[in-house]
């Protein structure tokens, strides 16, 4: 019998009335679990920039312009993309962090991109540049508060990951504020850490059981 059943009924005696049983469901496309990608370009973006903010290898106050690129097309539109491939798969919080994150780091690309006028809008005046740079970097630690509590049921992995961003945020608000170099190396510091973490539930995202030898544990709470 072929997906479409036909069912004859009796109306009345020597006559039939055919009926078509209703199509079998056409199983959608497979959608693939985007989450890894997003956490690989976050954690890519956020080490590099943190490695300069900690003076890593190179001065804490240098420039650090060879992260606008990984701003605008690594960290930022690569994970926007995966948060609005996160709205297909349904999960909501995946959506809203990646998505959130794609946008922090293609707006700080923008604003730090020689030619926006962004910082040129300033005229000079570094002091107040620093503190509307605090102010921008406090509303992310709020932002990143948020995903923490949101994400309290998920894993272990991801409530450390949160909870050193919101740590990193922080800091370097914290750094901006008070001008502390001490407290901006401290927060490029964090900031490694929390590239590290990324980089460890990416990774466990791609090691599944079809596809590894072996898997990661991310210390699952549900």
């Amino acid at each position: 019998m072929s997906s479409t059943e036909v069912h004859q009924q009796p109306i009345e005696e020597g006559k039939y009335q055919v009926q078509a049983a209703p199509p079998a469901p056409v199983a959608g496309p497979t959608i693939a679990n985007p989450g890894p990608l997003g956490l690989a370009a976050f954690a890519l973006t956020t080490f590099v920039l943190s490695l300069h903010n900690a003076g890593a290898g190179l001065s804490a106050t240098g420039p650090s312009a060879v992260v606008i690129g990984l701003a605008f097309f690594y960290g930022g539109l690569v994970q926007l993309l995966a948060g609005m491939w996160e709205f297909r798969t349904g999960n909501t919080f995946g959506a809203t962090a990646f998505s959130s994150y794609g946008g922090f780091w293609l707006s700080f690309g923008f604003t730090v991109l020689p030619g926006t006028g962004v910082i040129d809008a300033y005229k000079g005046d570094v002091a107040t540049l620093e503190q509307s740079l605090a102010i921008y970097l406090l509303a992310w630690a709020i932002a990143t508060l948020l995903l923490l509590i949101a994400c309290h049921r998920s894993n272990v992995g991801m409530i450390a990951l949160f909870t050193c961003l919101f740590i990193t945020f922080v800091l370097l608000a914290a750094a901006k504020f008070q001008n502390s170099l001490t407290t901006q190396i401290a927060g490029g510091a964090f900031g490694v850490i929390t590239a590290f973490i990324a980089w460890y539930i990416s990774l466990s995202g791609l090691l599944t059981p079809e596809s590894s030898y072996f898997t990661l544990p991310v210390g699952n709470l549900r």
